[in-house]
């Protein structure tokens, strides 16, 4: 009879986090979603932040359920989480304060600070990283320029799903995945680069070693493990940025694939050997990120659904209640290309007034302003859609390679009419699912950890056996190419 093991999988995202379990045999994968709790920004003192004491205190009940219902079958714990964000541990290892949220303004003009220092194409030619304005060193730079009484204190620096792993068994390291996204790392060595430490005068002595994906980094501590009435099970640094979980999870099985991982953002890119940093990389702001067993993941970072997400919330500040089914419905029936947006207009990123925004946008750029709040999420998805297809001719052009077919992975496949807009825009075959890729991935990087799954492209076929999978193919594809040609201005 073949094994069957049972691993926990911390998932947390920017809205919400979820504890699940994750069985594993042969070939399958079965998950169960034991907990879930919302995440979001909190304000202390003018600044956003993140209310980790409230997060932690979730993931242990969310682990201690997870550990009645699977019993003494437990053996792992990963924990995934978004990039770039870290908090500050003091000597007595303890947390100085709650980690800033990446958009929180204290980064507004750091980046043009940070390349009067250095410059822009030498810190792209370190770090092979695309030009983010909450990139942690844009973060560690500000707190450094405002003399930041937290950084002065520190001892360590430790990224989001480290921290909650370090609460759980003290080991304080730097997953390599999660550390990629912090535009302070060599990509070439995988290590920190001195370079851009010294010249914008950050302390390189606060960084913790890095570790690779799949390497068991401790236990629960014996204080945790009695919390939460369980032996002390063993920590697994997975692909620890939960985009490096999702594309560990992608059941690919064709030659020439890409992956979009949807969601509050979107990530399109492939998996290549080694880090590509060039002209065209350059040129484009294409970033080389850490991925699992030896990859490096060449993607574009794009803004997502965060911005129906901003719009849906206003219209609820307004006494609008709409589900995003009933959006995605009214859209449907809107008027298509009444306008296009870039979905990257720095004027996004900020919680806000969505709708306000786009309307400010469609203005400044000529065209009508949208009262229909359909038509508004048409025009979203529509733009999204162009991006993606911008996204994916680049990478031609990069890697010299056709893209035969798109793998999208993530909660944005629940929206239907964005896969469908996504085949049409790009015209190439999608291939939808599963939704739940990131914990997939992380389950599934445990179970490489102790040696049950053998190898990354063993785990993607378990992936593939294991959830239904939708495939899209390209519509109206001349009309969608002529309305792409428009807005990319051939």
């Amino acid at each position: 009879m073949a094994e069957v093991k049972k691993y926990i999988a911390v998932d947390l995202g920017a809205e919400s986090g979820r504890v699940m379990v994750g069985t594993v045999s042969a070939d399958k994968l079965a998950l169960e979603e034991i907990h879930r709790f919302s995440n979001r920004r909190i304000e202390e003192d003018g600044s956003l932040r993140w209310d980790f004491n409230r997060l932690f205190s979730e993931v242990k009940a969310g682990i201690s359920k997870a550990m009645r219902q699977a019993g003494s079958q437990v053996w792992g714990i990963g924990v995934d989480s978004w990039g770039v964000d870290f908090g500050l541990v003091d000597s007595d290892g303890k947390l100085v304060e709650n980690p800033y949220h990446y958009r929180d303004r204290q980064t507004n003009g750091m980046m043009e600070k940070a390349f009067e220092l250095v410059g822009k194409r030498q810190i792209y030619e370190s770090t092979g990283l695309q030009f983010l304005q909450f990139n942690t060193v844009y973060q560690l730079l500000a707190m450094r320029l405002s003399k930041s009484a937290a950084l002065a204190k520190a001892k360590r620096l430790i990224f989001m799903a480290d921290l909650f792993a370090y609460h759980l068994c003290g080991e304080v390291y730097g997953e390599y995945t999660l550390a990629s996204t912090s535009q302070l790392m060599d990509m070439r060595t995988g290590q920190w680069s001195k370079e851009i430490f010294e010249k914008l005068s950050l302390p390189i002595r606060i960084m913790p070693d890095i570790v690779r994906p799949g390497t068991v980094v401790g236990r629960l501590t014996e204080r945790i493990a009695s919390e939460l009435g369980c032996e002390r099970i063993a920590v697994v640094a997975i692909g620890s940025h939960d985009t490096a979980s999702a594309v560990a999870a992608v059941p690919a099985s064709e030659s020439n694939w890409a992956y979009l991982s949807s969601g509050t953002w979107s990530l399109i890119g492939v998996e290549v050997a080694e880090a590509i940093i060039i002209e065209k990389t350059f040129e484009y702001s294409f970033t080389n990120e850490g991925g699992v067993e030896n990859t490096i993941r060449l993607l574009k970072n794009i803004m997502g659904l965060w911005l129906v997400q901003e719009c849906r919330r206003q219209w609820q500040k307004d006494r609008v209640e709409l589900s995003y089914a009933e959006l995605t419905e009214m859209a449907k029936k809107a008027e298509p290309f009444a306008a296009h947006i870039d979905p990257d207009y720095s004027e996004f990123l900020s919680p806000g007034d969505m709708p306000k925004r786009i309307n400010s946008y469609l203005a400044k750029t000529g065209q009508a302003t949208i009262d229909d709040k359909g038509q508004m999420v048409r025009v979203i998805l529509e733009s999204l859609g162009f991006k993606y297809a911008l996204g994916i001719e680049r990478i031609e052009e990069i890697t010299g390679r056709a893209i035969d077919c798109l793998h999208i992975v993530g909660g944005g496949i629940q929206n239907e009419l964005l896969c469908q807009f996504t085949a049409n825009a790009t015209d190439k075959k999608v291939i939808a699912g599963p939704i739940e890729a990131t914990a997939s991935g992380n389950i599934l990087m445990q179970a490489m950890a102790t040696g049950q799954v053998e190898s990354l492209a063993q785990a993607r076929a378990i992936v593939g056996n294991s959830f239904e999978l939708k495939e899209y193919q390209p519509e109206d594809a001349v009309l969608w190419d002529k309305q792409y040609r428009k807005v990319a201005g051939e």
